[in-house]
């Protein structure tokens, strides 16, 4: 892993005789999303269907995010986003699965991400591109119990910091404050993938910023005996002040 970072950062130092902001610019906005849930989740060699299995429904998430841009050549622009994920439901285990039997279940997944990138803006006018490096802090738990709270309960975690790329493209329309874009941080090594990617069209009115669009997150990450493999994917709408 400490290769990938290297060579991620160098990737990212190749690509920056890039173009600096003219002024500070700083932003935030927050986001609902409407993800739906598929894949599954393992627990040494067992494994379950979150969606058929255990029927974790649908839920609205929040997503917040914030960026600092400076016009000092060299120095990275700044970006931090935190998204939270809480889904509940009741289904049915068809097998046992981590000594919880057979039969009606509870489970709770709770999944955490904040990111810290550093880019740089490769291009400024009506066409707008940012490149750079993410670390994500992943921390994701599902839990499963027997309807009741009787009998056992298997935990599935992970935790771990991950270093992605950063993409973010925008288009906009001259004069009239619509754009069109996309962002995408993207990591694949040793087995373990995580791809987080969005698109979207936007309208900025003085200093307000809104956005619509979809948003994909695909989660395929072993920590020791505990593995997820999960994709979340839905629309979604933010509102944000940019200065």
């Amino acid at each position: 892993m400490r290769k990938l970072i290297l060579a991620l950062g160098g990737s990212l130092m190749v690509a920056a005789p890039v173009v600096s902001a003219d002024v500070l610019g700083v932003g935030a906005n927050i986001s609902y999303w409407d993800s739906d849930l598929s894949g599954e989740a393992g627990k040494k060699n067992d494994f379950v269907d979150v969606e058929n299995d255990l029927d974790l429904d649908n839920d609205t998430n929040a997503n917040l995010s914030a960026y600092f841009e400076h016009p000092v050549p060299v120095l990275p622009n700044v970006r931090l986003n935190y998204t939270r994920i809480e889904q509940s439901g009741t289904g049915e285990l068809s097998t046992e699965f981590d000594l919880v039997d057979v039969g009606p279940v509870d489970s709770d997944l709770d999944l955490t991400q904040f990111d810290v990138t550093l880019y740089y803006e490769v291009l400024d006018n009506w066409v707008n591109m940012d490149l750079g490096l993410t670390a994500r802090n992943l921390d994701g738990e599902l839990t499963v119990q027997q309807v009741g709270g009787a009998g056992s309960v298997s935990q599935t975690e992970v935790d771990g910091v991950i270093p992605m790329g950063y993409l973010a493209a925008r288009f906009d329309l001259p004069l009239t404050g619509v754009s069109v874009g996309g962002e995408a941080n993207l990591i694949s090594f040793d087995g373990d993938s995580v791809y987080d990617y969005n698109a979207y069209g936007q309208y900025e009115l003085s200093l307000l910023q809104l956005r619509a669009g979809y948003r994909q997150i695909s989660i395929d990450y072993e920590d020791s005996d505990d593995r997820l493999d999960i994709e979340l994917g839905g629309p979604f709408i933010s509102a944000g002040l940019t200065f």
